[in-house]
């Protein structure tokens, strides 16, 4: 990891995960906002993403009381983007109905600081571009990512983005073939994890496993958060992670968790 552990102001307790799981997901994304070229929104109570028509527009929000002129400006923000709109609310307490957005809700799950197993694949952390556009690659076939193609290098992961403070791109491989992805962040002293991917090809092979396990051993004294699909959900609970709280997300039809 690039970033220096700092203290954060929020309990790892599982009534602090929603504000730990929204500060990460915040310098997840402005990190990826950054290297992607678009700009960065920073209020009080939501962090936005604005992107372009392919990579759509982001928006995070980071408190569970927006005042009204941020309910408004973030409602403005989905109205006029460029492309699919995902808006993820740890705190399930911004009520965005009126906007035709489709919604769900997924668990969000703490882990206390604590040693892994090693993982039973090679895994790598990314230095390589060959190996960023591989992890690239497995995130958008892995969580069919159907906006990102035709795919285009770099898009999804920029170069720039492994540069970032406290971000990190983990592969797995079978047999010397990358198999599996992930990211790993590291914000004011939490770790979480996005796109854990496995390749089609390599599904049930115990390649999701092996990429959390290979991307915990770099923060292992960090109290861990992250968002659970119904299916990752089994494979987070194995690694010592517990639900907290349900985050309720909203997109567009077009956009992605």
């Amino acid at each position: 990891m690039t970033m220096e552990s700092t203290s954060t102001d929020r309990p790892a307790t599982p009534a602090g995960a929603p504000a730990l799981q929204a500060r990460n997901s915040a310098a997840y994304w402005t990190a990826t906002g950054v290297s992607r070229g678009h700009e960065v929104i920073r209020r009080r109570g939501f962090v936005a993403v604005d992107g372009d028509e392919r990579a759509g527009q982001r928006i995070l929000i980071q408190e569970p009381d927006l005042a009204p002129g941020e309910v408004a400006e973030l409602s403005e923000l989905v109205r006029r983007s460029a492309g699919p709109v995902t808006v993820e609310d740890p705190f399930g307490s911004t009520d965005l109905s009126r906007l035709g957005l489709r919604t769900w809700q997924m668990p969000i799950m703490l882990r206390l600081p604590g040693p892994v197993e090693a993982p039973a694949l090679d895994v790598t952390r990314v230095r390589r571009p060959e190996d960023l556009r591989a992890a690239e690659r497995v995130v958008i076939e892995g969580f069919d990512l159907d906006g990102f193609e035709p795919y285009r290098p770099g898009e999804l992961f920029p170069e720039a983005l492994i540069e970032q403070p406290g971000v990190d791109v983990f592969i797995a491989s079978v047999d010397g073939v990358t198999a599996g992805a992930g990211v790993s962040v590291v914000a004011d002293g939490v770790a979480s994890h996005y796109w854990i991917a496995t390749s089609p090809a390599f599904r049930s092979r115990g390649v999701g496993r092996a990429v959390m396990l290979g991307a915990l051993a770099h923060v292992t004294d960090f109290p861990a958060t992250l968002t659970a699909s119904r299916l990752g959900r089994p494979l987070y609970e194995s690694l010592g992670y517990t639900v907290t709280s349900p985050s309720t997300w909203w997109a567009t039809p077009s956009g992605t968790a």
